[in-house]
């Protein structure tokens, strides 16, 4: 018997629960912030974290919140334990065992630290402890139950107006990259770096993201182009296809430029989406053609077994979002091989981000390794925006 914790008089819910014994509760993260007084004093034989990378930042109310709750014995599920650094993978363990791994300073200066310099030594160490507490079903382990993946990188090379945009942005991000590092130092240039290679990677999905006039006068994109032509390989194929992209305006130049001229049917998915349920369920049973997905909507929670082809229309630092992408079709239920296709442009900030990734997998046995730039020296930031 269980109990859902959701919408009002959720006081009430809650003390029913305790008083007819029900064997569960289900809630939401957000929800516990707001209930925490509601669960002093209760008491839970398990309290079962789904996708608990959710608590990956030990500085939130929320954070604190869950780790409050008095449960005798604790779990964590998530196929992605850490996303930027080891700091979440302690925040992750203190709920689980508070002190196993001691408190975040001494875990910084003992682990994290060390570890993403390269310390093998300490790397070592840190699986040899935590191994004993991890239980992992690898993509391996049930390779027999899922159908081939394959996954394709397919290149583009910008147009001479394209190019001549880049080249300008390139130059004067590289040159304001430059100077903040010198002035301010790594960890007080970040705003400056991320908003730097936002610019460049705007440019490389389409020039219309780029908010300045140069930018505004160009209506071409290579990237577009390729998509364009590879959306209509796909369709004679009927294939049923899945396009991430980080930038939910992107999705609006895809929608408007792509999937209504030329007769698509499809559905979008972002942030600001209402009818979440409705939308999945028209994709999956209507035979729609095309799912739009901004990554922030989609990276997580979605079952999309009935397409057999996922586009990520840029890369990500994290190769583990981008697994995440993946795996919304890639999983169990799906019958059929699988395509993942990369679009990237040549000699670009993308080409640069996927060599980074190859280079900073270093943690790979603790985790699936990302880039995060609080990672990168000074050197490798700067190689971004060399030509």
């Amino acid at each position: 018997s269980f109990e859902t914790i959701y919408g009002t008089e959720r006081e009430l819910k809650i003390e029913k629960a305790f008083q007819e014994k029900k064997d569960l509760l289900l809630t939401t993260y957000s929800l516990i912030l707001k209930d925490a007084e509601l669960y002093k004093g209760k008491k839970f034989s398990y309290i079962i974290l789904d996708e608990a990378q959710k608590i990956k930042n030990y500085r939130t109310k929320t954070y604190r919140a869950i780790v409050e709750l008095d449960g005798n014995y604790r779990i964590g599920l998530s196929g992605t334990p850490i996303e930027n650094n080891l700091g979440e993978l302690w925040a992750i363990f203190n709920f689980i065992m508070p002190g196993f791994l001691g408190g975040i300073k001494e875990f910084e200066r003992n682990f994290r630290k060390p570890i993403e310099k390269g310390d093998e030594f300490k790397k070592r160490v840190l699986e040899k402890r935590i191994k004993p507490f991890i239980l992992r079903r690898t993509k391996d382990q049930v390779l027999q139950e899922l159908p081939p993946k394959v996954e394709i990188v397919k290149f583009v090379r910008f147009g001479e107006k394209e190019a001549k945009l880049y080249e300008s942005i390139r130059v004067l991000m590289e040159e304001r990259v430059r100077k903040a590092l010198e002035k301010q130092g790594l960890k007080r240039s970040q705003i400056v770096i991320l908003d730097a290679l936002l610019k460049l990677r705007q440019v490389c999905c389409h020039p219309a993201l780029l908010k300045i006039k140069e930018a505004q006068k160009i209506k071409e994109s290579a990237k577009m182009s390729l998509l364009k032509d590879l959306l209509e390989e796909l369709k004679e194929e009927d294939r049923k296809v899945i396009i991430f992209s980080q930038f939910v305006s992107m999705l609006e130049i895809i929608e408007q430029e792509i999937l209504l001229k030329n007769g698509y049917s499809y559905e979008v998915l972002t942030g600001s989406t209402k009818n979440r349920k409705e939308v999945i369920q028209r994709f999956e049973e209507e035979g729609k053609d095309v799912f739009l997905i901004s990554l922030r909507a989609g990276g997580l929670g979605l079952n999309l077994v009935s397409a057999d082809t996922v586009i990520l229309y840029e890369p990500w630092w994290n190769p583990a979002v981008e697994n995440q992408a993946m795996d919304r079709v890639h999983r169990i239920g799906q019958t059929r091989k699988v395509f993942v296709y990369k679009l990237i442009v040549e000699n670009t900030v993308e080409e640069k981000m996927l060599e980074l990734q190859e280079k900073k997998k270093a943690l790979q046995s603790l985790y699936e390794g990302g880039v995060n730039l609080s990672q990168l020296t000074a050197e490798e930031i700067l190689s971004l925006f060399e030509k």
